[in-house]
C-alpha cells in the first residue's frame, strides 16, 4: 500500500471458462467521471469499451452513485447478475435494502432496477 491512508479491498475470483490458457495482466485507471451515477464497464471478455480483458463470458461494471440516482440494468436471456456493495445503501428492484457488504444473486430476472438510498459503490456481474 503506498498510500499511507487507510486501504479496504474487494477479492473476487473468476474462474476461466477455459483450464489451460496463459495467464494475463492488465491494469487500467477508471477516473471518477467515468464512475458517477452510471454502470462503468471495467472487465469483459474482449475489452469492450475499454475494460481490462478476462478469460470468462463475464462483464463487470462498477458504479459510484450519487444519493437518489436511479439505474436500469437489463439481462439477456438466460443471464444471470451478481451484485456487491461496496459502500453505502440501494435499493434493488423497489423491495430489496442492501447496505456495505452486502450482496444478491439474480436469477431469471429481466432487469435490475437500482436506487441509491445514500452516495452508494457497487459492482455489478453480468454472468452466463
Amino acid at each position: 500500500n503506498a498510500n499511507e491512508g487507510e486501504t479496504r479491498l474487494l477479492q473476487i475470483w473468476i474462474l476461466p471458462q477455459d483450464k489451460g490458457g496463459a495467464p494475463g495482466y492488465e491494469q487500467i485507471h477508471f477516473d471518477e467521471a467515468s464512475l458517477r451515477d452510471q454502470l462503468r464497464m471495467i472487465a469483459s471478455p474482449d475489452g469492450r469499451e475499454g475494460s481490462v480483458r478476462i478469460q470468462q463470458d463475464a462483464a463487470i461494471h462498477a458504479g459510484r452513485l450519487g444519493a437518489g440516482t436511479k439505474l436500469q440494468h437489463r439481462l439477456a436471456p438466460g443471464r444471470k447478475a451478481y451484485l456487491q456493495m461496496a459502500r453505502g445503501e440501494l435499493r434493488l428492484n423497489g423491495d430489496k435494502h442492501l447496505k456495505e457488504g452486502d450482496a444478491v444473486m439474480a436469477e431469471a430476472e429481466q432487469y435490475l432496477d437500482m436506487e441509491a438510498v445514500t452516495d452508494a459503490e457497487l459492482l455489478l456481474f453480468d454472468l452466463p
